[in-house]
């Protein structure tokens, strides 16, 4: 990593994981495989940042804790990259065995429990696809009827304001380090 950590991927420790290493990684990769309008690639980092907001609007009396596992929902993408789902099934069960214990390792190192609970995660995973159906939407090229059929009805109350701007990556990285120690400095 650029911090100077060795990161084993097969075995993960939360030592060798620091913030500014993921926010790198998920500055540079670019989500929809970098198909989308406008002159930066929509990174994984900004989706992130999103997913955090979304999540907030749905779970408001959530602890902040939440909203730090909202942000690091797609940490792992950081040395394992955005893979879309039908790839993901395609490489079989050792592509989530590895998300999973990359997953363990940075909640660890950033105070979470090692597995998010399940309710916790469906909110997530409902911000999740929000994020999905504004990106498709907005900078993606889809209908909404489209983007309604692959992700869900939206909920509009949820979105309402809310406009992605594609940003350079170095901008993004300090937005994503900029908004961890937020949250991490409210625990």
């Amino acid at each position: 990593m650029l911090s100077g950590r060795r990161l084993d991927l097969l075995d993960p420790t939360p030592v060798d994981i620091e913030i500014e290493d993921i926010a790198h990684g998920l500055a540079f990769v670019a989500r929809w495989n970098g198909q989308t309008g406008g002159d930066f690639a929509y990174s994984v980092a900004e989706h992130s940042l999103l997913v955090e907001e979304l999540f907030g609007r749905i779970a408001p009396n959530a602890p902040v804790k939440w909203r730090l596992a909202a942000l690091l929902h797609d940490a792992p993408e950081y040395v394992i990259g955005d893979m879309i789902s039908p790839v993901k099934s395609a490489v079989g069960p050792d592509y989530g065995a590895l998300d999973d214990r990359l997953a363990a390792a940075i909640h660890i190192r950033f105070g979470l429990p090692a597995e998010v609970p399940k309710t916790v995660k469906r909110q997530i995973k409902k911000a999740d696809k929000i994020s999905a159906w504004m990106e498709a939407t907005q900078i993606a090229g889809f209908s909404e009827a489209e983007a309604t059929k692959f992700f869900g009805r939206p909920y509009k109350a949820v979105m309402e304001g809310l406009r992605i701007t594609l940003r350079p990556p170095v901008e993004v990285r300090k937005a994503y380090v900029a908004r961890h120690h937020v949250l991490i400095s409210s625990l």
